[in-house]
């Protein structure tokens, strides 16, 4: 069973929704994708819903 004091129900929810939010501004921004590339996600000519699956998730490789 989980700690209460860890919401990580909640963690997880937000998570996601910043992965939506950043995946929308990101087929929209060049300098996003750079600096989301440069973290370590492999996001160039991805959609808007492969990018999201991309970053609810740790970066593939080293950040550059």
């Amino acid at each position: 069973m989980s700690d209460p004091k860890i919401p990580t129900d909640d963690l997880e929810k937000a998570n996601a929704r910043l992965a939506a939010w950043a995946a929308r501004s990101a087929v929209d921004s060049e300098a996003l994708v750079e600096r989301l590339e440069a973290m370590g996600y492999a996001l160039r000519g991805k959609s808007e819903d492969e990018i999201a699956e991309a970053l609810r998730h740790p970066p593939t490789r080293p950040p550059a």
